[in-house]
């Protein structure tokens, strides 16, 4: 079983500082996998240069719909930054609407980057809660038919639903995402803006979140997978110890 950390690049001491917690605090962590947000500074693929890539597997994001399906850059990008995993996914509308984007489909640009380079190991992503399980677990079939070797999910927060999409996937082929969730107002976010549906028993709080990663990590020991965490302005070491691998 893999481990990922998803680590935020707002600035240079922020990953700096989420490093440091990683090597000091997190010896099962393995991969680092890097979202490309564009209100911070640092792209996601110049976070490699503060990578131990001997220690750790580095997983920057890329948004389809910052690259023309036509030109060479992301493969440029690929090239010049010797990058050996991606994780391709479609991308939100950018907040400046100076910057420019593209109507290239993220199945599209998985297909050509497995043209341009076939050693790299490149992802997609899915979302359990954007729709139906039906439609979505067939967005998730054509990615891999594409040649995604393996899908990143979007956080889970119940572990019946995950359930649901393990029966629907090879559990090997996932990095079962997890978010936790400690204020009401982080809760709201969720349900608003990523249409999340909280189980009944759902508390905002450390001990909940822990014990819910654990039941993740335990399914997948089970059954295959991995897991990667995705911790969002928390207390790290409150929230890490608590977690059992």
């Amino acid at each position: 079983m893999d481990i990922s950390f998803e680590l935020v690049a707002r600035d240079e001491e922020a990953v700096q500082n989420q490093l440091a917690f990683i090597e000091q605090q997190l010896p099962f962590v393995n991969i680092i996998n890097v979202p490309d947000l564009l209100r911070y500074p640092i792209r996601s693929w110049q976070v490699s240069k503060y990578i131990d890539r001997e220690r750790y597997r580095f997983i920057p994001h890329f948004r389809a719909i910052d690259f023309d399906i036509k030109s060479s850059r992301l493969n440029d990008i690929i090239d010049e930054f010797d990058l050996q995993e991606v994780l391709l996914v479609t991308g939100d509308p950018p907040p400046n609407m100076a910057h420019k984007i593209y109507d290239t489909r993220v199945v599209d640009l998985i297909e050509a980057v497995k043209k341009h380079r076939s050693s790299i190991s490149v992802y997609g992503g899915f979302d359990s809660y954007r729709s139906g399980v039906r439609d979505e677990v067939r967005y998730m079939n054509d990615k891999l038919e594409a040649g995604a070797d393996a899908l990143f999910s979007q956080p889970f927060f119940d572990l019946r639903f995950l359930e649901i999409y393990s029966e629907q996937i090879d559990s090997n082929k996932v990095y079962w995402g997890i978010s936790p969730v400690i204020t009401e107002q982080s809760k709201r976010y969720w349900e608003t803006m990523n249409n999340v549906v909280f189980p009944a028993d759902y508390r905002p709080d450390y001990e909940w979140n822990t014990t819910f990663a654990n039941d993740v990590l335990k399914h997948c020991r089970d059954n295959g997978g991995s897991v990667y965490f995705m911790p969002i302005r928390i207390d790290l070491a409150k929230y890490f110890q608590g977690i059992k691998v």
